[in-house]
């Protein structure tokens, strides 16, 4: 929360980076066109063409976004992710602060897996990594971004790889031309109100004098 609040500042960037899936479905029959008074209709019947991923960043305060979409979802495309944000958009930035979940391939081992040991430690200087906590990763503001991309483009019927490329890549242009920014609300005052179940209890032994030599005990909540 702390992180989302600071001010925007182009040289030290805050970037969310999530992932999310989508199955290809190839229809066997060809669509039946809308006409006056029915909607277009699909054949029940398709054929599987396997499945992409895709890896998002966005940058909420500045309202921009970057997804690549790849064949699989290891360290190696997740390196080379990273490597594009830091070579691309991000080359004249002092430090790229990544908030992200605790997927097993998030981290700095994934970029000595995959790159030279100096080229890693190259790309890793530009790099602070923020974790969300266990069980929170709604926390990121990329699983956003990821929502409204499913709604606006994958909730539908795709067939290829290179059509689901282009049509993320048509989205993608025109929210960043639109500049389209996340406006987060949950703030850490907010947080200690909403989750105050989760902050720990501290019982201090006090003694109030006014009140004579009795101890009492009493209950601080920790923010």
């Amino acid at each position: 929360m702390d992180l989302y609040a600071q001010p925007y500042n182009p040289l030290r960037p805050v970037v969310c980076i999530d992932e999310t899936a989508k199955e290809l479905f190839e229809a066997v029959q060809a669509d039946i066109p809308m006409q006056k008074g029915e909607p277009r209709r699909q054949d029940c019947e398709y054929v599987r063409n396997g499945r992409r991923d895709l890896f998002v960043a966005i940058e909420p305060l500045r309202g921009w976004r970057y997804v690549q979409v790849t064949e699989r979802r290891t360290a190696y495309e997740y390196a080379h992710f990273i490597k594009d944000l830091v070579d691309g958009e991000y080359a004249e930035a002092e430090e790229i602060q990544v908030a992200q979940d605790n997927l097993n391939t998030h981290g700095a081992a994934s970029l000595y897996k995959v790159f030279e040991p100096a080229e890693a430690r190259r790309i890793l200087r530009k790099i602070r990594f923020h974790y969300t906590p266990k069980h929170g990763s709604w926390l990121n503001m990329a699983e956003i971004e990821i929502g409204i991309i499913k709604r606006e483009c994958l909730n539908r019927r795709i067939g290829t790889a290179e059509y689901m490329a282009s049509e993320v890549a048509a989205l993608v242009e025109e929210r960043n031309r639109a500049g389209a920014k996340i406006k987060w609300q949950f703030s850490c005052e907010k947080a200690r109100t909403t989750l105050h179940r989760l902050y720990p209890k501290l019982t201090q032994t006090q003694e109030l004098p006014a009140l004579g030599d009795k101890t009492y005990l009493t209950d601080y909540s920790v923010g």
